[in-house]
């Protein structure tokens, strides 16, 4: 196991240096500056060339490639052009927070809600809950999420008054965003264990389970749902990237200063910086949270091996 995870450390970098070779030179080619032009074309040549000097923006961009790269392995992505002064760290930490609760409470209400019902679902093939199941799945896949947070806004916040209609105040503030965000969750996660958890029941050894006189909780929970749950693990890995990482539209539709609305404001800006910073942030979450969902692979079913040659390490 450890050979493994040292291995996937290494890929990860490797890929992590790929993504920001392939960032940093694609902003390069973006039209316009992070300054206003306007005021930029105000300002003198000398304190216009100070302004660039203070970035790095009058090198050579292969040097400017090299001097990223060195201060990105010191964990500095640079200061933010937007926010004057800040440095991208700082300020993506500073949002990091409104979109990790949203994203945190979308997945456990998506999770818990999806596998009761696909579980369920499965067991009772053809009956009323296997098509209320169904219809939910279609809905939660087919509604973006951006129609369902305007619907929960217009009716629970605004018209019943229930929670806030929007802006970051408190908790209450994060609960209707998470709402929405489950429904896709929820859809999915229904859909693939109803699925998985139909073709499991048609398995040998669960008719024989059944033949030994185990009763079907037993049956259901010992042999069906462990089996059943190794795809919807595979498919977790980057619906929990994306929702903690924050959603662009829920985000901006409820006014949540997290990192979805800050990402869309540093493109608006060309906050070359910022751009950089969270497009380092999401892939290397992402790259990590897959390869934690390999390492739970072996946790959930031992048979399955990390390492070549059939030993696990």
């Amino acid at each position: 196991m450890f050979k493994y995870i040292c291995k996937r450390i290494v890929y990860l970098l490797i890929t992590l240096l790929i993504i920001v070779t392939t960032t940093f030179f694609l902003m390069k080619k973006l039209p316009g500056t992070p300054f206003d032009a306007e005021r930029f074309s105000l300002l003198s040549a000398a304190q216009q060339a100070q302004f660039l000097e203070k970035y790095g923006l009058n090198d050579p961009v292969i040097v400017q490639y090299g001097k990223y790269i060195g201060n990105v392995f010191r964990g500095d992505f640079g200061t933010s052009f937007f926010y004057t002064g800040q440095p991208v760290s700082g300020v993506i930490l500073g949002r990091i927070g409104p979109s990790a609760l949203i994203g945190v409470q979308a997945i456990l209400i998506g999770l818990s809600i999806g596998l009761i019902l696909g579980i369920i679902a499965a067991w009772r093939h053809n009956s009323g809950i296997d098509y209320f199941t169904m219809v939910v799945a279609v809905l939660g896949v087919s509604v973006p999420n951006f129609v369902a947070a305007a619907l929960l806004q217009y009716y629970v916040g605004l018209k019943w008054g229930v929670l806030p209609v929007a802006f970051w105040q408190s908790w209450k503030s994060s609960v209707l965003p998470s709402i929405a965000l489950s429904f896709g969750v929820t859809a999915m996660i229904a859909r693939f264990m109803r699925t998985e958890m139909l073709d499991v029941l048609e398995q040998d050894y669960i008719i024989t389970a059944k033949a030994k006189g185990l009763n079907q909780f037993k049956v259901l929970m010992r042999h069906a749902v462990r089996n059943s749950i190794i795809p919807v693990v595979t498919i977790l890995g980057p619906i929990v990237v994306n929702l903690l990482t924050g959603s662009l539209a829920v985000e901006n539709i409820y006014s949540i200063p997290g990192i979805g609305s800050l990402f869309v404001d540093s493109i608006k800006t060309n906050d070359y910086s910022t751009i950089m910073g969270i497009t380092i942030f999401y892939s290397a979450f992402y790259i990590f949270v897959v390869m934690v969902v390999d390492i739970l692979y072996s946790v959930i079913d031992p048979r399955i091996r990390l390492a070549s040659g059939g030993k696990g390490e």
